[in-house]
């Protein structure tokens, strides 16, 4: 798979151990940034990283800035994005069982790096079920976007 990577100021110190994880995975990169310390705003990240998930460039996303909220938020306003924000290995799975996530947002000041990789793993790990419930609820997803788009 092409995962890609962003992140803001608030997540740069943990992207390169994430990053570690997909490659050793035997996944491909794509990083959009940021790479410094210095302060920029966290949706100039996760737009392009939306897009090439969207796009299909990548098949899935990872964000991280502070607490993964405002990068979560902003990656769920790009219509087919399905960005789940997690800090557990359990919600990391459900999301991907259940919502057929496909961009995953954490908090770099939120939890470890160690317990981030454990989340990366089981969050590229696990597929979507394709269970009947499952898949009528994220076309219900599918149909709010698309009312609201229409409007």
């Amino acid at each position: 798979m092409n995962i890609a990577v962003g992140t803001d100021h608030g997540g740069v110190r943990l992207k390169q151990d994430i990053i570690a994880v997909i490659q050793e995975l035997g996944h491909e990169v794509i990083d959009v940034g940021c790479g410094c310390t210095d302060s920029v705003d966290y949706p100039d990240y996760a737009l392009p990283v939306c897009e090439q998930v969207t796009a299909g460039t990548a098949d899935r996303g990872i964000l991280i800035c502070g607490t993964g909220i405002g990068m979560s938020i902003a990656a769920n306003k790009v219509p087919g994005i399905r960005c789940a924000l997690v800090h557990d290995v359990f919600s990391a799975k459900a999301t991907r069982e259940h919502n057929d996530s496909n961009v995953l947002a954490m908090g770099e000041r939120v939890i470890g790096p160690g317990l981030a990789q454990e989340i990366v793993k089981a969050w590229l790990n696990t597929d979507f079920s394709e269970g009947e419930r499952h898949i009528g609820r994220v076309n219900k997803i599918k149909a709010i976007e698309e009312r609201y788009l229409r409007d």
